[in-house]
């Protein structure tokens, strides 16, 4: 099962999004610019192999919810994403914000 629905956060509309699979569900909170992902995230192919296209996203570690996503501390970051200031051990929802 594929669940789409919009957050408002800071008066601007995210898109949460949770994919049910086997064993496990993928959780992706974007916005315009970038996003933030659970642990199936792969940041070093996206530093590595696509950073040409400058990719800003988060990875969290060990969430279930769309809700844990946002309070987890991000494991890591793209190269990209710490530019706009996005780091390791950011909340979740802090990284959405400066990606607004």
């Amino acid at each position: 099962m594929v669940e789409m629905k919009p957050l408002w956060m800071e008066n601007q509309q995210v898109v949460a999004i949770s994919v049910q699979l086997p064993k496990t569900t993928l959780l992706v909170v974007t916005t315009d610019k970038g996003y933030i992902m659970c642990g199936a995230l792969d940041i070093s192919l996206l530093n590595e192999r696509l950073a040409s296209r400058n990719i800003i996203a988060g990875r969290a570690v060990g969430v279930r919810t769309i809700e844990e996503l946002l309070e987890a501390p991000l494991e890591s970051v793209t190269n990209t994403a710490e530019q706009l200031g996005i780091v390791p051990g950011m909340k979740g929802k802090d990284a959405i914000l400066a990606m607004l």
